[in-house]
């Protein structure tokens, strides 16, 4: 099993959304209900705290001209960078009540993002078009999570954890439809939920799994080719970075209650496996 690297441990109550950003060589994250946004520079080894929203930032893209596009409380949108924060979008109505949380962008700057489910309704899952403007792609979801698309980009992958399936869409890249939703796979009851997922350069899914310590690693066809341990029970998110993408950054939560949660319960983690993954593709969001 490779080496897990601790990277930094800011105590995260939700570590999350772990994202490469090419154009820095630099990797960000966030820990989701406090607002804070944090950035690690891997070749100085330097990480920091770089900015706290005073609301919850669910999770973020990176868009073309390098800012941060954050997806936040309320359907909130916004752009980040270097602590100016424009505003896209100021609440989305039927979630002033809710939140966004993972979210991811496709192949043509378009971004795909979930919000979580309240009291009343169901979560839902939003597609962002270029120029803005929202349609809502599913209407009955738990808790939206990690999502991102097989090499030959004719399908999404997309977690729902309330569930504990990940599922698989087909997807046009034409036009951003979705379509044959379909279960890939279903987590056991007793081994956690399945939480954010990245796939790598060979179509291998990647799924951080919270409840269960541990990141899993799938074959195209949904079987297990790996399962790596973490000191932390709620794994969160993965994501490949580096200069050649074969670091894998692994976030975690539960940082307010280690003792329960593990010693390195809401840290950053990284690992080296030998694998390769892909860049991001990056957001166009109004630009």
């Amino acid at each position: 099993m490779p080496e897990i690297e601790l990277i930094a441990d800011y105590g995260c109550v939700v570590g999350e959304g772990p994202m490469w950003h090419p154009l820095e060589q630099c990797l960000y994250w966030l820990d989701i209900p406090m607002g804070k946004l944090f950035r690690f520079d891997p070749a100085s080894g330097k990480h920091e705290h770089v900015y706290e929203a005073g609301e919850a930032i669910g999770g973020f893209t990176v868009q073309a001209d390098g800012s941060l596009l954050l997806f936040m409380a309320r359907g909130a949108i916004k752009t980040w960078r270097a602590g100016q924060v424009t505003t896209i979008i100021d609440e989305i109505p039927e979630e002033r009540h809710t939140r966004f949380n993972d979210v991811v962008a496709d192949p043509a700057g378009r971004v795909y993002g979930g919000t979580m489910a309240t009291a009343d309704r169901p979560g839902r899952l939003y597609r962002v078009d270029l120029d803005g403007s929202l349609t809502v792609m599913l209407d009955a979801v738990g808790i939206p999570n990690g999502m991102d698309f097989t090499l030959d980009l004719t399908r999404m992958y997309f977690t729902d954890s309330a569930s504990r399936a990940i599922h698989l869409f087909d997807y046009d890249q034409a036009t951003g439809a979705l379509s044959n939703q379909r279960v890939w796979i279903e987590t056991p009851r007793d081994r956690g939920v399945p939480d954010g997922l990245t796939v790598d350069s060979e179509g291998y899914v990647w799924s951080a799994r919270w409840d269960d310590g541990a990141l899993y690693r799938y074959t195209p066809s949904g079987e297990v080719d790996q399962r790596i341990e973490f000191p932390a029970r709620k794994v969160s998110s993965v994501v490949f970075g580096g200069p050649d993408y074969r670091d894998v950054y692994v976030t975690t939560a539960g940082g307010d209650n280690k003792p329960v949660e593990g010693p390195g319960a809401g840290a950053l983690f990284r690992l080296r496996p030998g694998i390769q993954g892909r860049p991001p593709f990056l957001s166009r969001i109004r630009l």
